[in-house]
């Protein structure tokens, strides 16, 4: 992962945000990590649309995405990202409880570039980002 990278987590469960972020932390992964609790938050960030922080022209970001969140959930965060000229290349990895195949493909039908069911195991995790 380049290091001018900022990793975006959407995730509402506080517990699982803070075991990607150790889990980073652990592979020496040392990029700005940016936490959003809810999809509204996420898509706040990215269409610059909030009150809050938003994209940095020019910096590369990865999105770690859940699917199941309050506001607006994961998959329509990817859908309205891929839909977008500007950020349609950014990489989104979901990361989700569901392991479901048909969640799978439509994540991947809507262009996610992988998909990881949580609890991950870390080295395949890790390999991902």
């Amino acid at each position: 992962m380049r290091d001018d990278a900022v990793i975006l987590v959407a995730e509402d469960d506080a517990g699982h945000f803070v075991l990607v972020k150790k889990n980073l932390w652990r592979s020496c992964v040392t990029n700005d990590i940016f936490h959003f609790k809810d999809g509204q938050e996420v898509l706040d960030f990215l269409f610059q649309t909030g009150d809050g922080p938003s994209l940095a022209e020019g910096t590369p970001y990865l999105l770690l995405l859940d699917i199941r969140m309050p506001k607006v959930d994961g998959l329509e965060v990817l859908t309205q990202l891929r839909a977008s000229d500007q950020l349609k290349k950014m990489p989104v990895i979901i990361l989700t409880t569901t392991d479901e195949a048909e969640e799978v493909d439509r994540c991947y039908d809507l262009g996610c570039s992988f998909y990881i069911v949580k609890p991950a195991n870390y080295n395949d995790f890790m390999s991902t980002v």
